[in-house]
């Protein structure tokens, strides 16, 4: 298998954090991917200079890292065919496995922080202390074997409850816990989706789960998000035509864009859904999180049709160390999803279930707390960007957890490669769209110390006036002062 480009670049991950010559540095990743079989004998490397423009390098940092693996037999360099990994190559046993992800927002958390500030995964930083206090209050149930596929019944009544406080009334049995809410995307996948399916998705949109519909084989349709979120026009007319057999979108707080789809347009997106026989999932991960401190906003999309599949987590409103999601949907849905959940892992983690049951039943104080650090780290977020990278493009978000930047010049995947090598991790646009766009945007987080954000805007601006010189015939001069920002 010949990966392309942007895949190469992605396997690649943060090959430069390390230690030594550049040279030196890339040659053991790559070399690391031909040992893992993940660049199996026989497949095409990218040409000297198009491998050195998306890693931010000279030439002659990658002309020197193939020469380094062609002299110890892993490379083959012909005039006219080009690089390729050697026939003799060692590789594992078997074929490389082709589920593994090469998606920076899973890489990042995989490998060793090494210093590397992570505003590519967006999640609270550290847990609030109201978990520590649920866990110590904590009550483990007797006579009870612990196996509870569908979950354990006080979190799905207690999620129930939630839902009826939002003004959706909801029976326990539609509810389904998960291990967080990437398992229930995967669930759903697994339930609805066979190879060669389609599925709708915005574009661009959440990267898990679009990793989890390329896993499944699926033909993904991506429709795109304007500034009242997903086409819905376009949606319809992809489901009249395609009758893909899941449609997956995130009308409040789109992630990445923040996006909030008006309430016509989501009633009519569900009408669609239904008249076309198509299974929508809402996910409802990032829907709590409103900044202007209204208690309520667009309604779920469950409210306007019983057949809409909601999708909910602690991870962004707590900890994303809660692994503790849920599916809310029909009560034969539901019913289905317990069964394949049970052949999987035979239900998630019962204290950790007990835990999030007790922060369900105070969760709007858990929710302001939240949304007060995170209007906080936006606007702190935003300023810097303000004062230190005037010529970024970044709007205000409504809530969530992320920025979406757009770049003066140049594409994010190559300006990520560089920012590594200054210390901050970043999520180019380009790996979560599946139109193939977004190409100069960045997602950035805010969830981090304050004190660390400014660090990371800091780094940001030194990569910037790095990379603007080869990115633009006029370059943005470099910032005055670096250390402008104040917390």
């Amino acid at each position: 298998m010949t990966p392309s480009l942007d895949e190469l670049v992605a396997w690649l991950g943060r090959w430069s954090a390390g230690r030594g010559p550049m040279y030196l540095l890339l040659a053991a990743r790559v070399r690391q991917l031909i040992d893992e079989g993940l660049l199996p004998p026989g497949a095409a490397l990218p040409p000297d200079r198009r491998l050195a423009g998306a890693l931010s390098v000279g030439r002659t940092t990658v002309v020197a890292a193939y020469e380094t693996l062609r002299q110890e037999g892993r490379l083959v360099r012909r005039q006219g065919s080009g690089t390729r990994v050697s026939p003799a190559a060692l590789t594992p046993p078997g074929e490389p496995r082709v589920t593994e992800t090469s998606n920076p927002m899973f890489l990042h958390l995989l490998e060793p922080a090494d210093g590397v500030l992570l505003l590519s995964c967006a999640a609270p930083p550290s847990p609030p202390a109201a978990l520590a206090e649920a866990y110590a209050r904590l009550v483990l149930p007797t006579d009870d074997l612990g196996y509870h596929p569908a979950g354990l019944p006080a979190l799905r009544s207690a999620v129930a409850r939630r839902y009826a406080h939002r003004g959706l009334p909801t029976n326990p049995a539609q509810i389904l816990v998960t291990t967080g809410a990437q398992q229930a995307i995967g669930l759903l996948t697994r339930l609805l989706v066979a190879p060669g399916d389609g599925v709708l998705v915005e574009a661009p949109t959440y990267p898990g789960a679009l990793e989890l519909f390329r896993e499944a084989a699926a033909v993904v349709h991506p429709v795109a998000v304007g500034r009242d979120g997903i086409d819905v026009d376009a949606a319809i007319r992809v489901m009249e035509r395609h009758r893909p057999a899941l449609a997956y979108v995130i009308p409040r707080f789109q992630n990445p864009t923040g996006t909030v789809l008006p309430p016509l347009l989501g009633r009519r997106l569900v009408e669609a859904a239904e008249a076309y026989g198509v299974p929508l999932v809402d996910d409802e991960v990032l829907g709590e999180l409103r900044f202007d401190g209204a208690d309520a906003g667009p309604p779920p999309l469950s409210s306007y049709g019983t057949e809409v599949v909601g999708l909910g987590s602690l991870s962004k409103s707590v900890w994303g160390g809660l692994r503790i999601g849920w599916v809310r949907g029909p009560a034969p849905l539901i019913a289905r999803l317990a069964r394949l959940k049970a052949l999987h892992d035979l239900g998630s983690d019962v204290p950790a279930q007990l835990a999030a049951a007790r922060l369900l039943d105070d969760f709007d104080a858990i929710v302001r707390s939240r949304v007060a650090e995170l209007r906080a780290g936006h606007d702190l977020l935003r300023s810097g960007l303000a004062r230190l990278l005037p010529s970024w493009d970044c709007p205000p978000a409504a809530g969530g957890q992320t920025l979406w930047v757009r770049l003066p010049y140049g594409d994010g995947v190559s300006f990520a490669q560089l920012a590594l090598r200054h210390g901050v991790a970043v999520l180019p646009g380009s790996t979560m769209d599946a139109l193939g766009g977004s190409a100069r945007m960045l997602r950035l987080h805010f969830l981090l110390p304050h004190d660390t954000l400014v660090a990371a805007v800091r780094r940001l601006a030194a990569a910037w006036a790095e990379y603007a010189p080869a990115a633009a015939p006029e370059a943005e001069a470099r910032p005055a002062a670096l250390n402008a920002i104040t917390v």
